[in-house]
């Protein structure tokens, strides 16, 4: 009985120990079919942050778990009691755990800021960021081998999406306008930033680091507002015609082109869907042929409305010819562009 009670333990033993060759030869392989896994759930997620904002209020858990395990991590393995095996299997626990809230939250905001993004303008190379993010904390060994073992990479990285989920969850959660909600966003990754990329130096180097961080974090927010689609607002149809029916807030002679004259009055109307709430300060701004020819004042929206707020404005234009484009862009106070509509002049003949 005990020859084969050491028989079947030494197959056992023996089995094991294939198993653990086998997965070592082929981690690599593994961790790419993870990968791929990853980037499916994604899918998932964006599905969701097509029709749930709801999700955005769980996140704020998601980013304070992944701020303090990326904060503890570097200290909790170098403790002296605990041996490099151990201290490796701990960062690939944390390290799986960031990368999955990461690829949750970043896959839900990526078709909320889409929506709110215009189609050949600025603000979509900040959709584009947020989707090689997002790819980024799916490529486990990337991830593993480079970001997550880099403390300047981690808090970078780290910085760039809580900006990216904060800019959106204010205007959502409580209801502030997108200004104020990148302003408080930058706010928050430079504290992250900070205190993730911590090292041991003298306190005149770390105070120069911190007023150099704060510098650029300021410049980009500022500067690159237009950049960044103003999430969650979108436009939900945009018109230009002749005249307007205050009593139905209708476009009367809606235009698909512009006509060639010595004097045209115009007028302007675009529908912005604001769902769970809005506090902004909105704009119409008229170009004829990309020069700025009229600019409306800053209007007030407060509240949320599925169907969407309905501001119009009009627009007096002279020596229209050929070839000329109208444009009408709606934009927020801090220079957020939320839409636009344009119009060519009709072709003679």
């Amino acid at each position: 009985m005990a020859d084969a009670n050491a028989v079947l333990e030494s197959k056992v033993l023996s089995w094991g120990r294939a198993t653990l060759g086998w997965l070592g030869r082929h981690q690599n392989k593994l961790w790419w079919l993870h990968s791929l896994y990853a980037l499916l759930l994604g899918v998932g997620f964006m599905w969701l942050g097509k029709r749930n904002f709801s999700y955005l209020r769980v996140a704020v858990f998601h980013i304070g778990f992944i701020w303090l395990s990326s904060f503890l991590l570097p200290r909790w393995v170098k403790h002296p009691r605990l041996t490099v095996k151990w201290a490796a299997r701990l960062q690939l626990v944390v390290n799986f755990l960031n990368k999955n809230l990461y690829q949750q939250m970043l896959f839900f905001v990526l078709p909320i800021y889409y929506a709110s993004a215009t189609a050949g303008s600025p603000n979509m190379l900040f959709v584009i960021l947020v989707a090689l993010s997002a790819l980024l904390a799916t490529a486990d060994i990337v991830y593993d081998r480079h970001l997550s073992v880099r403390h300047t990479a981690t808090a970078v990285f780290f910085a760039f999406n809580l900006f990216a989920l904060g800019s959106v969850m204010l205007p959502v959660v409580w209801s502030v306008s997108n200004t104020t909600a990148t302003r408080l966003a930058g706010a928050l990754a430079l504290l992250g930033f900070l205190t993730l990329s911590y090292s041991a130096q003298p306190w005149t180097r770390r105070l120069t680091r911190s007023l150099t961080a704060a510098l650029v974090v300021i410049s980009l927010v500022e500067l690159g507002r237009p950049f960044i689609p103003p999430a969650p607002l979108r436009i939900a149809s945009g018109q230009v015609g002749t005249d307007f029916d205050r009593a139905t807030l209708q476009i009367v002679g809606p235009m698909t082109a512009l006509p060639a004259a010595e004097s045209l009055r115009v007028y302007g109307l675009t529908a912005v869907q604001a769902p769970l709430g809005l506090q902004e300060r909105l704009q119409h701004r008229w170009y004829l042929n990309g020069r700025l020819i009229f600019a409306s004042p800053f209007y007030n929206v407060v509240g949320g409305r599925e169907e969407g707020f309905r501001l119009w404005t009009t627009c007096a234009l002279m020596n229209v010819r050929q070839p000329m484009t109208l444009r009408l862009e709606l934009r927020t106070e801090g220079g957020q562009l939320v839409g636009r509509t344009d119009l060519k002049t009709r072709r003679s003949g």
